[in-house]
């Protein structure tokens, strides 16, 4: 059976059949459950690296199998545009509201992780792979490898970022009284980018586009403003 699993996951098809299969089946499970620990992508994860290590199969043929899914990051982002079309008149009444917040969310995530990481006397290149978390996995690898950081394990720390503000974000938001759309659509997608968008989504038209506004706005901002506040410190 290993044997065979491991044949298979050379194939670019099963691949992506594979990890689709068990998206949409952990969807369906948190669908009836309506639990946020019962993350799809979360478990979908845990799942594939699971089955990649008892067969023997090296991430990097994962990878290279999987390009399709990585392809998709940039169109499933540029798709959000289509809640944004129609929230238009919402955005436009709340415009300085919502580049404000971005604004204050991209330079608090990049200098908490600077401030964080050097108390515990992390290396500046880890630091640096780090300061683009809150940013969606293409941007956030750009960002990381033009200064100087390692692309791969910034994608590991969006992922993580991701989950965690999609699996906690909801109750935190409940706990501290945000109840206005805005506010938790802007929230969700500051902290958690593209997985928290999606549970923004689930929240509500209104908190998916303000949250899928805030991906490309995090970006823009987090683009720019990398560089600047790390030659702060180093």
């Amino acid at each position: 059976m290993k044997e065979l699993l491991h044949h298979l996951f050379e194939s670019e098809t099963f691949v992506l059949a594979a990890t689709l299969g068990l998206f949409l089946i952990f969807e369906a499970i948190y669908q009836k459950v309506k639990s946020p620990i019962l993350n799809p992508v979360l478990l979908t994860i845990l799942t594939l690296i699971v089955i990649l290590k008892s067969t023997n199969v090296s991430y990097e043929t994962y990878k290279t199998n999987a390009h399709m899914i990585n392809f998709m990051l940039g169109p499933s982002v540029v798709a959000l545009g289509y809640l944004l079309y129609e929230q238009l008149h919402t955005i436009g009444k709340n415009a300085l509201t919502i580049l404000a917040a971005t604004f204050a969310g991209s330079v608090m995530g990049i200098l908490s992780v600077i401030i964080v990481g050097k108390l515990f006397g992390a290396d500046e290149t880890l630091i640096v792979s780090m300061a683009p978390k809150s940013v969606t996995t293409p941007i956030a690898m750009a960002v990381s490898f033009q200064n100087g950081g390692i692309p791969s394990l910034t994608a590991v720390f969006v992922i993580i970022v991701g989950i965690l503000g999609a699996t906690v974000g909801p109750m935190v938001l409940h706990k501290v009284g945000i109840t206005k759309p805005i506010g938790k659509g802007l929230a969700m997608g500051t902290c958690a980018h593209g997985i928290g968008t999606a549970a923004a989504i689930q929240m509500g038209i209104v908190e998916g586009a303000i949250s899928g506004l805030s991906i490309g706005l995090m970006g823009i901002f987090t683009a720019l403003l990398t560089p600047s506040i790390l030659s702060l410190f180093y």
